[in-house]
């Protein structure tokens, strides 16, 4: 049986590029991994995996009969597979906080703190002396836009950016940040989609000091593309957080232009957003001006509030 490399449930761009480049990496240097995911795609990261040729990587949600995994993009084990402890965890390769993965046995484990997990895969094609495909380079330069929203967010650094521009050069492509609005052109495309996949499309699971915490995020062009579906996006975290038990559930409206945040919130403590943000919410809602990443502005304040 092979290895695989996978991400985290509900995968983005980042989780589903990261796995199918250090899928190939590994497979040049000798090892025998295959990309999996964990979840349904979202349109974004259909758009990207059609616009460089790829197939989707294999729908797969257990592990005990593999070889291993390479855990990406999280570090998290309510992120991961179910079964995480029944396989043997390879490596890690991720760029947010440390989570609560642990092995019994050595693994190789690349964390930094960069804007992207394909930045990070770059720099591992670099340290083993691998040529890069045009396909897998164009497919990790649109996964390292996406999550630095085209270098907007504060995750963003001069690691990221350096290697967007050695990836197009790579893949072909001219004018990425022309190619970057397009993918948010479609990232954005929300009319006759059903709420709970709209709530769900980004959506992470987080344990913060024993409260169970419930975070989406949509990142658009304008919020008024969500105007008229904003209460029942409202009513449907009341409900998520009824059904899954959660101290808290925010959905992170993020205008990409305005560059901040509109968070829709519903919790167990009625001050959750003046505590962690110092901006109270006012019928479950509140605009926190220069909030674009959930990674860095979002949980870490919320998660010390919990403390």
């Amino acid at each position: 049986m092979p290895a695989y490399a996978v991400g985290h449930k509900v995968p983005d761009s980042d989780s589903v590029c990261s796995a199918i480049a250090l899928s190939y990496l590994k497979n040049q240097i000798g090892e025998d991994v295959k990309p999996a995911r964990l979840g349904e795609l979202s349109p974004e990261t259909l758009f990207i995996l059609d616009k460089f040729g790829f197939e989707q990587p294999e729908l797969k949600m257990t592990f005990a009969d593999t070889d291993g995994i390479y855990v990406v993009d999280h570090s998290d084990r309510i992120q991961g597979p179910d079964d995480i402890d029944d396989t043997t965890v390879l490596g890690i390769i991720d760029h947010h906080k440390l989570g609560d993965i642990t092995t019994s046995t050595p693994l190789e484990c690349w964390i930094r703190p960069v804007g992207c997990t394909n930045t990070i895969i770059k720099m591992m094609y670099d340290f083993h002396s691998v040529e890069i495909p045009k396909d897998i380079a164009g497919a990790m330069m649109c996964a390292i836009l996406s999550d630095t929203v085209i270098f907007k967010s504060p995750t963003c650094t001069t690691a990221d950016i350096k290697c967007v521009e050695a990836l197009a050069e790579i893949a072909g492509v001219e004018d990425y940040k022309a190619l970057g609005m397009e993918m948010f052109e479609v990232k954005s495309a929300v009319a006759g989609t059903p709420v709970r996949d709209l709530v769900m499309r980004d959506f992470k699971d987080f344990n913060m000091h024993g409260n169970k915490v419930g975070i989406g995020q949509l990142e658009l062009i304008n919020l008024a593309l969500v105007d008229d579906m904003k209460a029942d996006l409202q009513a449907d975290i009341a409900a998520l957080k009824a059904e899954g038990d959660y101290h808290s559930v925010l959905l992170v409206l993020t205008d990409i232009m305005k560059e901040g945040s509109e968070v829709l919130v519903v919790s167990n403590n009625d001050d959750l957003t003046e505590k962690a943000y110092g901006a109270a919410s006012v019928d479950g809602k509140v605009w926190i001006d220069g909030i674009m990443s959930r990674k860095k502005q979002v949980v870490p304040p919320l998660q010390d509030s919990l403390a």
